[in-house]
């Protein structure tokens, strides 16, 4: 245990204090890490009803993708993603490709004398995931742009009807979510479409090719990958370097850290500041769930909203002080040193292992050139992931 602990950083505004298990109407709050971790668990009892997945029309797949798909055939994308993001595939394959766009991007940013944090972080993550998913055929920087365009749509609440959106917002959403998914299709996977056909790889396009996918499959996981695996890694890694300047031993003792240490430190942070903040699934089939020895009875169409930030911090499970930043604490026999910062079960992360190396090896470059805060960042919210967005750290790079 660290002895100047941190404290987290992205406090919302509306973050409430509650019961670990509460049933709101046809909702189901849970704040306790064991429950939650019950539910995620409850295999074919379940289905994924966060990211609006709900809303997204199903009939036009040949294949759900993996993040809306469940039972059998999730099983089968997890097993066919397992040999382009198990950990030993990750670090013998992307390694050399993380460290070289990590020191071309750091050298620019060093002859200019700074950058802003949040636009390094995502064209780095662009960069390397577009590797490992096959998006290759276009600019990273334009790519960044047209990712993040995703995200400009109307607040949302997955609990009231029609996401509780007016008609207005309704259209507004539809017409921005289409006209960049557009966008997106016609600029970088096309492109990506036609190349890999003349020269196959071993990639997530390819794989996805061999399988039989549609364009319009191939369009909905890329979508998947560029905002769950890009542009969340990249606010990973503005929170991840954000704590360790702001504490000089954490900074110290990380960067003197063998990596194993250094990785334990991000799953500290991600614990403590989990870049997706809540976790939904819809009930199937009754689950019974136990949470200090009192039963909860779920049934057929309940929601349930699992707050991860709350579970994050549940000190029956987590330990002592669960809001301030402790590498190295003890935690019970099951739980993962990132709490659920990775998600659990069926639907836990696939590319963890890439997120965590992504930014280990970013960091400790970008360390290691001794940045200045200038100015510290701006922290928003956003509603598809239920996270932090933090904007505008501006870093002086080189000694003060």
């Amino acid at each position: 245990m660290m002895d100047h602990p941190g404290h987290r950083k992205a406090v919302r505004p509306d973050d409430l204090d509650g019961p670990r298990v509460q049933r709101d109407g046809p909702i189901w709050q849970i704040r306790s890490l064991d429950a939650a971790r019950q539910i995620l668990r409850a295999r074919d009892r379940t289905t994924q009803a966060g990211f609006t997945a709900e809303q997204i029309p199903r009939g036009i797949f040949r294949r759900h993708p993996i993040l809306i798909s469940d039972g059998a055939l999730h099983d089968e994308q997890r097993r066919s993603l397992a040999r382009l993001f198990a950990p030993s595939v990750v670090a013998e394959r992307y390694t050399a490709l993380m460290e070289s766009t990590a020191d071309e991007m750091i050298a620019e940013a060093v002859r200019v004398g700074r950058c802003r944090l949040d636009d390094l972080a995502l064209h780095y993550a662009v960069a390397v995931t577009a590797e490992v998913v096959g998006l290759t055929s276009s600019s990273v920087p334009a790519m960044s742009r047209r990712l993040t365009s995703f995200f400009r749509q109307p607040p949302f609440d997955l609990a009231r009807p029609r996401l509780g959106r007016t008609k207005r917002q309704l259209m507004r959403a539809a017409y921005n979510g289409l006209s960049a998914v557009l966008r997106f299709y016609l600029a970088d996977v096309l492109p990506a479409l036609r190349d890999h056909r003349r020269r196959p790889r071993n990639d997530v396009i390819s794989q996805l090719l061999d399988q039989g996918a549609g364009h319009t499959d191939i369009l909905v996981e890329c979508v998947t990958y560029g905002t769950a695996g890009m542009v969340t890694t990249r606010e990973f890694i503005s929170m991840a370097c954000w704590h360790l300047l702001e504490d000089d031993l954490l900074r110290a003792r990380y960067l003197a850290a063998g990596q194993d240490e250094r990785l334990g430190i991000l799953h500290e942070i991600i614990r403590l500041e989990p870049v997706v903040g809540h976790l939904y699934r819809r009930v199937s089939e009754h689950i019974t769930v136990s949470d200090e020895g009192v039963e909860h009875h779920l049934v057929p169409g309940d929601l349930v909203d699992i707050d991860v930030r709350g579970a994050n911090a549940d000190p029956a499970s987590v330990g002592a002080a669960p809001l301030e930043l402790c590498p190295g604490r003890t935690l019970p026999r099951g739980v993962s040193e990132s709490g659920l910062g990775f998600g659990d079960g069926a639907h836990r992360c696939p590319g963890r292992s890439l997120a965590l190396l992504e930014t280990d090896t970013l960091l400790t470059r970008l360390l290691a050139q001794e940045p200045t805060m200038v100015a510290e960042p701006a922290i928003g919210w956003d509603d598809l992931i239920a996270g932090y967005r933090l904007r505008g750290v501006e870093l002086r790079l080189g000694p003060a």
